[in-house]
């Protein structure tokens, strides 16, 4: 898939709001705010239930990485997610 349709059906399915669950959140987090070298995906199946954790890396900013893209929207869509939360921006890691 390409990275500019990967990126939006991302966006189009975290505007949606909350829808309930199964819920995945997705957090870029970098050095900088201008370059994400990592994405956290969060993975929650009901209310209360235990988060599921998956990093992805790269060495060039993870929000322009087609195969990361394409493998997020793959987990929203095998994971039947009704809800998909995306941060805002890059979060700074130490």
């Amino acid at each position: 898939m390409n990275l500019d349709k990967s990126k939006k059906r991302i966006a189009k399915r975290s505007k949606m709001g909350f829808q309930g669950y199964p819920k995945i959140s997705l957090t870029y987090y970098g050095k900088t705010s201008a370059h994400a070298d990592e994405v956290v995906v969060e993975f929650v199946m009901e209310e209360g239930a235990d988060i599921q954790v998956e990093r992805f890396s790269s060495k060039t900013d993870a929000r322009e990485d087609e195969v990361i893209q394409s493998a997020l929207v793959k987990m929203i869509e095998r994971s039947e997610a009704k809800t998909v939360v995306q941060s805002e921006g890059v979060s700074i890691s130490g």
